[in-house]
């Protein structure tokens, strides 16, 4: 059948790293206007009319994409600034490739990029960045205040607040549904992880490409330090990093006008977007996700495909748990030396950029798809506390149909949930936990997700450094656990 000349299709894909023996350091939107050149020849770049810029929390820009366009010599783009959250790139080609179809946009470049260890190692130092400034006359970019919340009352009443005390919750809850002891499921986990950085080992846009051993990687030490357990450093994702990436979209017939080569189009076949409960304790089940199992089928509905027709993958990989919730919920196997679930090694290794990771897997998978014509990649991506979620199907070989991308919420909405109790005092059993470590690697506390005698849900802190290294040492699953009116709480 003849190409509709509307099909969008992803002609540009470029990432860049910035090391500390790089000849001069750039800040971030320089490095998103590299990251643009290695997408793209000028013509491409000059064609540009409209530029998405994922949400970049190492300098405060007012406007991005102004300043990208400046800098790649685009005519007067139209510019938007996205909200926070991993989910974001991945959506934003969606949308992107809706507004193609549609006529609402000729070539759509989406950028990220993040400074963070530039920042850090000023910030150590007493100094700031002698980065771009926009005054208030530069007006803010659209969909800048665009955000929604990460978490629940019942969460920020015991200031369960980070994504490095959430997942290693979630990840006890994952290994006590497999009915696992502490020790196989970390060693398991470590060799999870362990295949992630092999592949890093072999991605030159990976930041580290050091390889690890399961054992080093799952075992503390002095230069892997607990971070929250059951989590050392080496299985949280890697936000010290100075990246960038950007992806460029176009439909057929101009990405024939602008004489893209047709052996670099990637054809996204197919999106969609969901979320699960915002406030983490309303969750039915820590170890599972409606929203990804709903909307990972939808996707691949959609694109005509069966999970079994996917080549290539690239779960959202911030930490292990949700790379094994997602896995379990999309019926990927685990460990298989065949399908990897990363095609850039993960944001522990290849790295984690904040909000822009999954502009740099799409990348990667548009060039692993180049690479092998004819195949097919699943993205997934992830934002809040395995909250947000987008998904992407792509191929080499152009849709059977147009586009299709579809907000599966309304289905999820239906899933069971749980009654979270914020202000609650009794004795309930401890259902999950994790104990955050200090930075001699000694236990400080621990969060615990406590199943109420009438089956809700509440969030404790056992405060006390010395009960909470019980935690570490013992598996308290199902221990019985007193919760006092001000949420702090003590194992009987």
């Amino acid at each position: 059948m003849p190409l509709d000349p509307r099909t969008p299709v992803l002609v540009g894909y470029g990432q860049v790293n910035q090391h500390d023996d790089a000849p001069e350091s750039l800040e971030p939107v320089e490095l998103m206007a590299a990251a643009a050149r290695q997408a793209a020849d000028p013509g491409v770049l000059r064609a540009v009319d409209a530029i998405r810029v994922v949400k970049v929390l190492s300098c405060r820009y007012r406007d991005a994409g102004l300043l990208l366009g400046e800098c790649i010599g685009a005519d007067n783009p139209a510019t938007a600034y996205s909200p926070i959250g991993g989910n974001v790139p991945q959506s934003l080609v969606s949308q992107a490739c809706l507004d193609i179809q549609n006529g609402r946009a000729g070539v759509v470049l989406i950028a990220g990029a993040e400074a963070w260890r530039t920042r850090m190692r000023l910030r150590a130092k007493g100094a700031r960045p002698d980065w771009t400034q926009q005054d208030e006359s530069v007006p803010m970019a659209a969909g800048d205040e665009d955000n929604v919340p990460m978490a629940g009352p019942a969460e920020l009443r015991i200031k369960l607040d980070r994504p490095a005390y959430v997942y290693p919750l979630f990840e006890q809850a994952v290994r006590i549904a497999a009915g696992e002891s502490t020790v196989d499921h970390r060693r398991r986990i470590g060799e999870l992880w362990a295949q992630f950085n092999a592949v890093a080992v072999d991605n030159p846009h990976a930041w580290s490409r050091t390889p690890r051993t399961a054992a080093e990687i799952w075992q503390p030490g002095p230069a892997n330090r607990m971070i929250s357990w059951p989590y050392p450093k080496l299985m949280n994702s890697n936000n010290m990093v100075d990246q960038g990436a950007v992806v460029i979209l176009t439909s057929a017939e101009t990405a024939a006008r602008l004489k893209v080569p047709t052996d670099r189009w990637v054809f996204p076949h197919a999106g969609t977007d969901s979320h699960d409960t915002y406030a983490i304790g309303e969750r039915d089940e820590l170890h599972r996700s409606p929203a990804i199992r709903i909307a990972g089928a939808r996707v691949l509905k959609l694109a005509g495909a069966g999970i079994d027709d996917i080549d290539y993958v690239d779960i959202y990989s911030c930490f292990p748990s949700a790379v094994q919730i997602a896995a379990a919920e999309l019926g990927l196997p685990v460990g298989d030396p065949d399908r990897p679930l990363t095609v850039t090694g993960g944001l522990t290794f290849a790295g984690g950029p904040w909000n822009n990771y999954v502009t740099h897997s799409i990348a990667t998978m548009a060039q692993r798809l180049v690479a092998n014509p004819g195949s097919r990649g699943l993205i997934t991506a992830n934002g809040g506390y395995l909250t947000r979620h987008s998904f992407g199907v792509y191929s080499t070989d152009p849709p059977a149909t147009e586009f299709c991308w579809e907000d599966v919420q309304s289905v999820v909405d239906r899933e069971p949930t749980r009654r979270a109790v914020v202000e609650w005092e009794g004795v309930g059993r401890v259902e999950s936990w994790t104990t955050p470590h200090d930075r001699d690697g000694q236990p400080e506390k621990a969060f615990v997700a406590v199943r109420t005698p009438d089956e809700n849900r509440t969030l404790a802190l056992i405060d006390d450094p010395a009960a909470a290294e019980v935690t570490v040492r013992e598996d308290i699953f199902g221990t019985h656990v007193v919760v006092r009116p001000d949420g702090t709480a003590r194992l009987l």
